[in-house]
């Protein structure tokens, strides 16, 4: 599969996976591309043994493991309030209200609801995730319950 391809048919994905983990737009896109930075790296190593989607949605997850864990090494500190504030590109505020209850999940649970929400199949979250297909069909349920009850919250 070309490079190409790939990146029309799955940027879009990997971006909403990377938005579930940061929920912050611009962070979201370096994550992404920094994923298919890593894809076209290694697509010539990809030796077909799982389906492409599940590759790339592993490279994506662990991006974003990384990227966490540096944001956590990271001491914050105040930004100086007189900065104007950027432009940002408005999603509708159900789905930011989403996006940020998928961020308040443990980081297991933001992993496979966000695959969930790309409609890959639950076998191969589990395979990118490492937990039995069983599993994550639990995993996913009690995940939407609470997501469903985090936007009710909200909107009140």
């Amino acid at each position: 599969m070309e490079f190409e391809v790939i990146y029309k048919e799955y940027w879009g994905k990997i971006f909403r996976l990377c938005m579930g983990y940061v929920n912050d737009y611009n962070l979201a896109q370096d994550m992404a591309q920094d994923t298919f930075i890593k894809v076209w790296q290694h697509l010539p190593a990809f030796r077909n043994e799982a389906n492409i989607s599940t590759w790339i949605f592993r490279i994506a997850t662990n991006n974003c493991l990384r990227q966490l864990e540096r944001q956590q090494r990271i001491v914050s500190t105040e930004l100086p309030v007189d900065l104007p504030e950027e432009e940002v590109v408005d999603i509708e505020p159900q789905i930011r209200i989403l996006y940020k209850s998928i961020a308040e999940l443990p980081e297991i649970d933001r992993i496979i609801i966000s695959l969930e929400l790309e409609d890959v199949r639950q076998s191969d979250i589990a395979q990118i995730v490492g937990l039995s297909e069983s599993n994550i069909r639990v995993k996913i349920h009690r995940i939407k319950a609470l997501l469903t009850k985090k936007m009710k919250e909200y909107g009140k």
